[in-house]
């Protein structure tokens, strides 16, 4: 089922989207109204696709806050915003949004901006559900320093929890990265790691 954000900082707007969403499509939405409350449900959602609004009332706008959020998290973006000017969608269009949606929103449009997204994320979770079980991938070692990744621990943090050297443990990392197929870059595995946690448990025999 994919998992849809909506940032809004208008909750009729935000439950609109909702309703709509829940019409057409099989997912499961959380609704954030501030950029705080988003950056607080992203760990526990792990959104697919983010329907930010631009303006957020804040001092950054919807933009900053979603290459933020890209920065950590792997996840399909619509802005839904009543800005129009060739600025700010050059801004926007530097987050490589799937959409872009002109406030007032109508259901065709919704359908119609979500719909195409939809067939992103359908063929990247395909695609991911074909590949092996990352729990029979990693041994139980990995799969520890993997969880303590995900907790945003340092190196030298699961060198102690594990009682073994920080260079072991970054050895154990780029071992890691190759065995799941990741970039052996910063933040690749901790991206992983945040979105996938849950498939290193291993099923009972």
């Amino acid at each position: 089922m994919t998992r849809i954000l909506i940032i809004e900082d208008e909750i009729i707007i935000a439950r609109f989207i909702e309703q709509q969403l829940q019409a057409h499509f099989a997912c499961e939405i959380h609704i954030a109204i501030s950029a705080a409350e988003a950056r607080a449900a992203m760990p526990q959602a792990l959104p697919h696709l983010l329907l930010c609004d631009i303006n957020l009332q804040a001092a950054s706008t919807g933009i900053d806050l979603v290459k933020e959020l890209q920065l950590q998290y792997p996840f399909e973006i619509i802005f839904i915003t009543s800005y129009q000017t060739k600025s700010i969608i050059e801004q926007a269009a530097a987050a490589s949004p799937a959409n872009y949606i002109i406030k007032p929103v109508d259901e065709m449009q919704l359908f119609a901006g979500v719909r195409l997204a939809m067939d992103k994320i359908e063929a990247f979770t395909s695609a991911e559900d074909q590949q092996p079980s990352p729990a029979d991938v990693l041994n139980s070692t990995e799969r520890r320093i993997v969880q303590m990744i995900r907790l945003q621990k340092s190196t030298r943090e699961i060198a102690v929890a594990l009682n073994l050297s920080p260079y072991t443990i970054k050895n154990q990392r780029h071992k890691i990265c190759r065995k799941l197929k990741l970039k052996d870059e910063n933040n690749a595995l901790l991206k992983w790691a945040l979105e996938h946690a849950g498939k290193l448990q291993k099923e009972p025999a």
